[in-house]
């Protein structure tokens, strides 16, 4: 159930809690920003530039904009963006982010469908949502001591349903049942044959479906784990 009054408060929570794990960080050698990132190709700064930017773009997405002009000037900006200093991305971060709120906050009708990136549409009620998974998932992939098990319950619980749904019907995954071993329980992948039970612990899954672990940690009775399809 979407409940984007809910998802905001999360997000808020979330971003408090990334820019204090930043601001807690030693950077005198300029080696926080510059490290790699666990996402390939990406530096720690590409990440933080990406995060700044995808706060813009959504309040383009609910203002009515297109949410990037293109995708050469999505990439332009974050490249620009990545080499900044740390005490300039936190500003990036904390000013995006409140004017992201500040949409946000704004009389809105949040049942209306909303076009995001490469012409996904959603209901505008899931923007924040998808908004908390950017900070979520991303301050994991910057390597500096958050991990998916820290990653709130609720959240992880919610966001393999979101990422289940996403894979739900296409041809190139089998069909699925994930078991969470703390509770939890989703279908995924095609309609038809007799589905593949995937179980293991909550982070685990989340991983798994997100592409930022390689299932090593799950048990699919002996069988090979499917190759996902990217996101």
């Amino acid at each position: 159930m979407i409940d984007h009054v809910q998802d905001l408060a999360s997000l808020r929570e979330a971003t408090e809690r990334l820019v204090s794990a930043l601001d807690g960080l030693d950077d005198h050698d300029g080696s926080v920003v510059t490290a790699p990132s666990r996402l390939p190709g990406w530096s720690r700064g590409h990440v933080l530039a990406h995060l700044a930017r995808n706060a813009d773009a959504l309040v383009n997405v609910l203002e009515g904009r297109p949410m990037y002009p293109s995708a050469q000037a999505r990439e332009a900006d974050i490249e620009r963006g990545a080499p900044r200093p740390l005490a300039e991305q936190l500003t990036d971060l904390r000013e995006s982010a409140e004017h992201f709120f500040a949409a946000a906050a704004a009389p809105a009708d949040w049942t209306r469908t909303v076009e995001l990136r490469g012409g996904v549409t959603d209901v505008a009620a899931r923007v924040p949502f998808r908004r908390l998974v950017e900070v979520e998932l991303h301050h994991v992939d910057l390597g500096i001591g958050y991990e998916l098990e820290d990653l709130p319950a609720g959240f992880t619980a919610n966001e393999i349903g979101f990422l289940a749904e996403r894979f739900t019907g296409n041809p190139d995954v089998p069909a699925l049942r994930l078991e969470a071993t703390g509770g939890g329980r989703w279908s995924s992948g095609r309609a038809e044959g007799d589905p593949l039970t995937v179980t293991g612990s909550a982070a685990d899954l989340l991983g798994w479906l997100a592409g930022r672990r390689d299932g090593a940690g799950l048990e699919a009775g002996g069988v090979k784990l499917p190759v996902l399809p990217s996101l």
